[in-house]
């Protein structure tokens, strides 16, 4: 019988030059995603994907955009264990420039929506990374202003 265990996160982005990035981190055994991790306590999903933006990315200042979570799940082999995990997901807007690297990552990169779709590694989150941009599209068109910049 599995273990099951839940993770929360976000996939991150800024507005640079009126370009969207997003930030990936590169775990350990490679694979390219979002900050995330496991939820602690009592904790509601939001404020474990706040704590882990904050604990992974080193950003504290953003901001959860609302209408938008999706998950996915997978199972894996840890201490002789079978676990189900569950991943929530939101979306952030970031208004720092820059981001921190963790002990958790060996790297950081912020990437524009086609350089991220190919770097991201896992299908859940690519799939989930892909609904997020249109999302954020769709919000960005019903709240253009009148000089087209996105106000979200």
């Amino acid at each position: 019988m599995a273990v099951e265990a839940v993770s929360a996160g976000a996939i991150l982005f800024r507005d640079t030059r009126g370009e969207r990035e997003y930030l990936l981190l590169k775990s350990r055994p490679g694979d390219w995603e979002f900050p995330k991790g496991g939820v602690e306590g009592e904790e509601e999903l939001q404020q474990t994907a706040i704590r882990e933006v904050k604990e992974e990315a080193g950003i504290e200042d953003f901001r959860l955009i609302d209408g938008f979570r999706e998950e996915y799940d997978y199972v894996f082999e840890a201490g002789g264990e079978t676990i189900h995990k569950t991943v929530h997901l939101f979306i952030a807007r970031s208004f720092e420039a820059s981001a921190e690297l963790s002990t958790e990552h060996r790297d950081l990169q912020w990437r524009d929506y086609d350089q991220a779709l190919n770097t991201i590694t896992q299908d859940g989150p690519r799939e989930i990374f892909e609904n997020a941009h249109e999302y954020l599209d769709q919000l960005a068109a019903e709240s253009e202003g009148p000089d087209g910049k996105y106000l979200a």
